[in-house]
């Protein structure tokens, strides 16, 4: 049988660390999991990236806060006050290839560098240790607060995550880089053959770096007039894709080239 005690002590409810809400509210942004290779070797080739004519744009709304300029929520201001197609606007493309490379393995292996280039000429760097927000409501208020600042710090640490950097692109990239541009126009190659014939089979023996550039804007392709340097146009499908569709058909080319799993 069990005392009256026995029982008051059964029934009382065990104590807890009392916890508020402030307490469990992550920062505005967090530092992704550092690399992780196979490879011993310290010199890393890493592939550069630049995101053309992407649709970065502010807006003030009736509230007098400033929002990211997109097709959904600004169709009237598209059409009667800038009179262009609301269409154009589409900021979520960028959102989608910046989470098709951040995500993938070959940038948790350290070998990924990133640049935006918006369509008013805009240049951005991206630290490719940032975790790009999931949602693109939270990504397009990054975006505002980028475009305003200047720049973006970690909330727990002094680490830059993005940054407005001087243009042009071409003085950011190493001497010697080779150039390739991507569009539905260009040469087609499989994803393993492109890798195979551009990129050597080990990353740390590279000599020359290698840079793609690869559209983030709803119509229109990259050329080779807005970009001089490109020495090729390339195309990794025979049908049209998104933009986040292509670079994963690209990451999955060198990854598996470099046998980064």
């Amino acid at each position: 049988s069990v005392s009256p005690e026995q029982q008051q002590q059964q029934q009382r409810p065990s104590k807890k660390l009392k916890t508020t809400a402030n307490n469990n509210v992550p920062p505005p942004l967090e530092l992704a999991p550092p690399p992780v290779s196979t490879v011993t070797s310290t010199k890393k080739e890493k592939i550069i990236v630049l995101l053309d004519q992407a649709t970065l744009e502010t807006v003030k709304n009736r509230r007098g806060l400033y929002e990211l300029l997109n097709c959904d929520d600004h169709r009237d201001i598209c059409k009667k006050k800038l009179r262009k197609d609301p269409n154009a606007f589409r900021p979520d493309i960028l959102h989608q290839e910046l989470l098709a490379l951040l995500d993938s393995p070959l940038n948790k292996a350290g070998y990924l560098q990133v640049y935006i280039l918006t369509n008013k000429n805009v240049l951005i760097e991206v630290n490719p240790s940032i975790r790009i927000p999931r949602t693109f409501k939270r990504f397009a208020g990054l975006m505002v607060q980028l475009l305003h600042k200047m720049k973006i710090k970690a909330g727990t640490e002094s680490t830059t995550l993005l940054k407005v950097i001087k243009n042009p692109f071409s003085q950011h990239l190493p001497a010697g880089t080779r150039c390739y541009g991507f569009s539905k126009e260009g040469k087609l190659y499989d994803p393993y053959a492109l890798a195979k014939t551009l990129l050597l089979p080990n990353p740390t023996e590279a000599i020359v770096p290698t840079c793609f550039v690869i559209g983030a804007m709803s119509t229109g392709h990259v050329t080779v007039n807005d970009h001089p340097y490109i020495e090729q146009m390339l195309s990794v499908s025979e049908y049209p894709l998104s933009g986040a569709s292509a670079i994963s058909r690209i990451m999955t080319g060198i990854e598996h080239h470099w046998g980064i799993v």
